[in-house]
């Protein structure tokens, strides 16, 4: 009975981190410790922590006279929603939460069981960086991270979530992984912090502006999603996990939202405005086709031009790119296209069909945005596109002009099934645009230029722009009653539900990053 009372008293300091003084801080900065954060994340009593006793070696500036519970992380798995995750956390009470060649082994031992398992792994990260005193065993343990988030790419989820201050090196696992979650006004990710830009540049900037979560979530387009505080931001985490297979092997898990999946959508019919410059928002139309409602909306702050999210139809998860009129008319820019492209790939990696809702002008003209490479940006859409495999779907809703017609998934680039709304008006541009350039002569001879114009656009429209000419040959499958869209979605992707399709053998593509 010692020996157990010894070892439950081991166990209960171990668990105090850093001491009561130093979780008193943590919590003066409304800031959850790596256990609480834990007992948030997973299923009440499921966590199960491994490597409890792992200690540093170090022996540098006096490091072997002190003891560091943990080395600074808590690992471990257990249970989100009755579904197997593995988990790290590190622990700003001890050490600051620096990372050293054991600390790195904890971490690496998890991605490792993760992989095997075939299940999703979630990092919290709270961490001053890497550990001074550890030297290059530091650096060697940031390797062996970023390694392994590299080969489980595509293979598992990852999703890291940023619960304080990331610096230097250790910026780099969240980057690689697939989602990023940051919490307001208490994490900052940055490569060189605000002193050492000052020193070097002579620019002054806070924290908070250089490197916190709107910073990333809506200029940098680093992280993907922002909370509140930890308990929100990690109930949101498990709320995606909810959208999520736990391996590429897997479809993602189905569940009865209790929605008609016949239920008819009237509103639609007279929801595209009359004229076609004026705007509407992409997101009722979303809701409404959704199940419940409900979307989960992925970097919703970053290029509100194109949203991505996830949906539930009839019980499955449904990745949604959409063009949003409210914000440049839809267009495709330079950001749109990267945040677009990257969802795509998630989706396609994790057996995620795709919804594609289309209601493009065109790519965004402008000097900054060829001078930024546009091209190069936008071929990255056409690519991710082009290489999904899973069922693909595309609803054109109003326009869906020239070479954004076809970045937003057109048949060629393997759509499985495109419908479209008798609003749909697809074309290589506007009538405007075309009138002037077909009917040039004309309009320049007339004896009244203006009527005459006037007269070609609406010529062009009624021949081009509608969807009745895409359909007679083939490009769209059906021009639909918008208030059908529901059900006919469904029925699309219940079709497509057993599609099989492969790639040629490669080593891998070569995407234009």
């Amino acid at each position: 009975m010692d020996k157990l009372t010894e070892l439950r008293g081991m166990k209960e300091k171990i668990a105090m981190g850093g001491g009561k003084a130093r979780i008193e801080a943590q919590h003066a900065q409304d800031k959850l410790t790596a256990r609480e954060r834990l007992d948030v994340l997973f299923d009440e009593g499921s966590f199960v922590e491994l490597d409890v006793f792992v200690s540093h070696r170090c022996n540098n500036f006096r490091m072997g006279d002190t003891v560091h519970p943990g080395d600074g992380v808590v690992t471990g798995y257990g249970m989100v929603d009755g579904r197997l995750v593995y988990a790290f956390a590190q622990d700003f009470t001890v050490l600051g939460g620096s990372l050293g060649e054991y600390h790195a082994e904890k971490i690496v031992k998890v991605q490792n069981m993760a992989l095997k398992m075939g299940a999703p792994i979630v990092g919290l990260n709270d961490s001053g960086g890497a550990r001074i005193q550890e030297g290059v065993n530091s650096l060697s343990g940031f390797g062996k991270i970023f390694y392994n988030n590299t080969i489980s790419s595509g293979v598992i989820p990852q999703i890291s979530v940023i619960m304080g201050p990331c610096a230097g090196g250790a910026v780099y696992s969240p980057a690689i992984t697939d989602f990023v979650f940051m919490v307001d006004k208490t994490s900052q990710m940055f490569i060189t912090g605000p002193q050492v830009i000052k020193t070097v540049t002579g620019e002054e900037i806070s924290a908070e502006a250089l490197g916190g979560a709107m910073t990333h979530n809506s200029i940098s387009g680093v992280a993907h999603f922002m909370g509140s505080g930890d308990t929100d931001t990690l109930m949101a985490v498990r709320d995606l996990l909810s959208y999520l297979p736990s391996n590429n092997l897997e479809t993602p898990p189905c569940c009865d939202t209790g929605d008609e999946p016949n239920r008819m959508i009237p509103e639609f019919n007279d929801i595209i405005p009359e004229s076609p410059n004026k705007a509407y928002d992409i997101y009722d139309i979303i809701r409404m086709i959704a199940d419940n409602g409900i979307i989960y909306d992925v970097m919703p702050h970053y290029a509100k031009n194109i949203v991505t999210c996830f949906i539930r139809l009839n019980g499955t998860t449904i990745g949604v790119t959409a063009n949003q009129p409210k914000v440049a008319a839809g267009s495709l820019d330079i950001n749109a296209s990267d945040k677009a492209a990257r969802f795509v790939r998630r989706c396609d990696a994790f057996n995620i069909p795709l919804l594609t809702i289309v209601d493009v002008p065109g790519f965004l003209p402008g000097v900054a945005q060829e001078n930024g490479g546009i091209i190069r940006h936008g071929a990255k859409l056409l690519y991710a596109f082009c290489e999904a495999t899973v069922p693909k779907v595309t609803l054109i809703l109003r326009k869906a002009y020239g070479g954004a017609y076809i970045g937003m998934c057109n048949k060629e680039l393997g759509a499985d099934l495109v419908l479209a709304w008798p609003t749909a008006q697809i074309a290589v541009m506007g009538a405007e645009g075309a009138a002037n350039i077909v009917f040039k002569g004309d309009i320049k001879d007339a004896d009244d230029p203006i009527a005459k114009r006037r007269e070609k656009v609406a010529e062009y429209e009624e021949k081009f722009n509608n969807p009745y000419r895409a359909a007679e040959m083939g490009y769209v499958e059906d021009v639909i009653e918008p208030a059908s869209s529901r059900r006919r979605l469904i029925s699309a992707f219940d079709m497509l539900e057993s599609k099989r399709h492969s790639l040629p053998a490669k080593k891998h593509g070569n995407i234009p990053l």
